[in-house]
């Protein structure tokens, strides 16, 4: 092979992120689907900015916002194959690999955050982690609960929505979660699985109605220009698990993994109150351009809730232990 040829690989490879001996080893991919300016944007370019600090630079983050390297399942799939490094998002992605993941967003069955992280901390969730890296080649950096994300679940609706009988035939987008779509559905949502980066565009052609979402994201995608309601359901409470590539986590050594480790916790620390305040400032410049604001009455959505777990394990389809390890951590020990 020429020598030419030979640096025109080495630039495709370089260019690409792929892991041969032309690719720099020090230099890792974050993607995600959020916009740069969004808060979780910011969290996710100071966790990148930290973790070079925290290494001396022996670490680089670059950071793809926007889906700028491709959708969920193609981002998972560069995930496994060390090609982006870190993706961000909620646990309950990782049902590919192991379903029982998905009960780890389960809506309207945690009384609160405190009892959700409890919930994430038991053993049951701990062994499922455990089978994302022997399934998948996935760890999770961290402590997911400690990443605020939200800091709570709203629905952004055309049309008012303030009890369970108005979620009847609401058209309601959904990401690609079984239990989610089947728990909406439950509610009387009609249900329409769509990318996030397709919702603004399609509650304007009338594809569908509604959103949930973070509430600190709804300004940043301007999913309040198309629909002016704004419905706080606290559907669950969310973390932001930073899913990384374990073939490359792995090779690190302790103490390089202890100050990644660091940074993160850092930046979850320091953005809990800013993720608070951020939600707050950005409804009242929303409530200010005539944005409805307001609350849904979640005691009969809780009812019917149960009522559809209740159904689930008497025909097998929770997972082993789920509504034992809800109600062993709903108080604290």
């Amino acid at each position: 092979m020429t020598m030419i040829r030979k640096s025109m690989l080495a630039t495709v490879f370089v260019a690409l992120g792929l892991g041969t001996s032309f690719a720099s080893a020090d230099v890792w991919r974050m993607a995600h689907k959020m916009p740069a300016e969004s808060i979780e944007g910011q969290i996710f370019q100071a966790v990148a900015d930290r973790i070079g600090e925290k290494t001396g630079g022996k670490i680089t983050v670059e950071v793809y916002p926007s889906e700028q390297l491709g959708k969920d399942d193609a981002i998972l799939e560069q995930l496994q194959l060390g090609t982006v490094t870190i993706y961000p998002e909620g646990s309950a992605y990782l049902q590919k690999w192991v379903p029982e993941l998905q009960f780890t967003s389960a809506p309207f069955i945690f009384d609160s955050r405190e009892h959700w992280s409890r919930f994430m901390a038991s053993d049951l969730v701990k062994g499922w982690m455990d089978k994302i890296e022997a399934e998948a080649g996935i760890v999770v950096i961290g402590d997911s609960t400690k990443m605020v994300r939200g800091p709570y679940r709203v629905m952004v609706t055309k049309r008012p929505v303030a009890s369970l009988a108005d979620l009847q035939g609401l058209k309601l987008r959904m990401h690609p979660d079984e239990l989610a779509a089947a728990a909406w559905r439950n509610l009387g949502a009609e249900v329409r699985t769509l990318a996030w980066t397709e919702v603004y565009e399609s509650i304007g052609r009338g594809i569908v109605e509604a959103v949930n979402s973070p509430v600190s994201l709804v300004e940043t995608m301007r999913f309040y220009e198309v629909a002016p309601n704004i419905v706080r359901h606290d559907e669950y409470p969310q973390g932001l698990a930073f899913m990384t590539n374990a073939a490359t986590w792995n090779a690190l050594d302790a103490a390089t993994q202890d100050q990644i480790s660091a940074a993160y916790d850092e930046v979850a620390a320091e953005f809990g109150p800013k993720t608070d305040a951020e939600a707050d400032v950005s409804l009242a410049r929303m409530k200010a351009l005539g944005v409805s604001i307001s609350t849904l009455d979640t005691g009969p959505v809780v009812a019917r809730m149960t009522e559809f777990y209740a159904k689930m394990d008497a025909e097998g389809k929770l997972p082993v232990g789920f509504l034992d390890a809800v109600n062993a951590t709903r108080t604290a020990k």
